[in-house]
């Protein structure tokens, strides 16, 4: 959210105003510094969906990072999301799943992290010694013996569109583990590494699939000159290799299942990609509490779908639903010049 926040100051103070005047005077009952925040010290002991999983042990999941730190200028940061890689992590680990990383180079990938986006998970990821012990030295992905694997799991972050479309040990990794009758999996920016994949007869894996990835939407708002930035755009690109592009509203939930191939959106789908991956498995996901930013979500996909009503009345019944991400979607209805929405977003933060 503090990228949502700079990226406003930039786009037009005016726009803030907009949001920054309707809210003002409720801006002390909304107490965002009152609302619970994720705790820095949190473990995986102290995720209790983790803690409390009897699932059998089932196999192994390899989960794959970017290894590009920068954009090819050099200067912009580039990397793999955390928020992407721990959520998905845990909830394979609580399913029964072994989780082994990998990376184009191998060894320690570099990471993107926004405290203000983090959860409980995210925390107990860096809190995880086995874990970091992991990244730090994660596969070469060439080296990789796809048979290992029931699932393989690309990790979101800006790298992953320079290094994942060519790297033919990806390909080959993917097309394997799909033929053998695995899953593959991708969130956000993951889907970029199903680009060029091609099964053994030659057909590309994407040909006539329902897949999603981040949409042209939510890049160019955050990235206004990225079509320069970028040496393409994902959700371009993935329609121009014959897939059928799933859209939903920026920054909401969506996961696309198209029979063992799964896909999400953006970072609020990685729970939920998880989940619809070990579905594809053969296997009911194991109960976990949504977070704070998940009833947030839910919250803003009913307005969108059955509008501010329905919103109020599933606001009331979600008491706990982040107030903070509520409130940044009011700043990029205004933004937007979608003021009306700002104005209804923001009362909703209110509850």
């Amino acid at each position: 959210m503090k990228r949502w926040i700079r990226r406003g100051v930039l786009a037009g103070v005016a726009a803030m105003l907009v949001v920054g005047l309707a809210a003002v005077a409720g801006w002390r009952a909304l107490d965002l510094e009152g609302q619970p925040r994720a705790d820095p010290r949190s473990t995986p002991a102290d995720l209790v969906f983790l803690r409390d999983a009897a699932a059998p042990a089932r196999g192994r999941i390899l989960a794959v990072v970017t290894s590009a730190a920068h954009f090819p200028d050099g200067v912009k940061k580039a990397g793999f999301e955390l928020t992407e890689l721990a959520r998905a992590y845990y909830v394979f680990q609580a399913n029964g799943y072994q989780v082994d990383i990998a990376s184009p180079r191998g060894g320690l990938p570099p990471m993107r992290l926004d405290d203000e986006d983090m959860e409980d998970a995210d925390h107990a990821f860096l809190n995880d010694a086995a874990a970091q012990r992991k990244l730090a030295a994660s596969l070469r992905i060439a080296d990789v013996d796809p048979s290992r694997y029931d699932a393989v799991f690309f990790v979101g972050g800006k790298g992953t569109m320079f290094d994942f479309p060519d790297d033919p040990a990806i390909q080959r990794v993917v097309r394997q583990v799909y033929q053998a009758g695995g899953v593959v999996g991708a969130v956000c920016h993951g889907p970029a590494a199903l680009l060029e994949v091609r099964l053994g007869d030659g057909t590309p894996l994407l040909r006539g699939r329902r897949v999603t990835g981040f949409s042209n939407a939510e890049e160019l708002f955050l990235i206004k000159d990225a079509r320069a930035r970028f040496p393409y755009l994902l959700q371009d690109r993935l329609q121009a290799k014959g897939a059928h592009y799933v859209e939903a509203p920026m920054y909401l939930d969506n996961t696309v299942v198209d029979g063992r191939l799964v896909t999400g959106q953006n970072p609020w789908s990685t729970w939920s990609t998880a989940d619809a991956m070990v579905r594809a498995l053969g296997h009911a996901p194991v109960a976990r509490s949504r977070t704070r930013a998940e009833y947030a979500v839910e919250v803003l996909a009913i307005y969108h779908r059955d509008g501010p009503a329905a919103a109020r009345q599933a606001r009331a019944a979600r008491p706990d639903a982040d107030r903070r991400l509520l409130l940044m979607h009011a700043l990029v209805a205004g933004m937007q010049g979608r003021l009306g929405d700002a104005w209804r977003l923001q009362r909703l933060a209110h509850g």
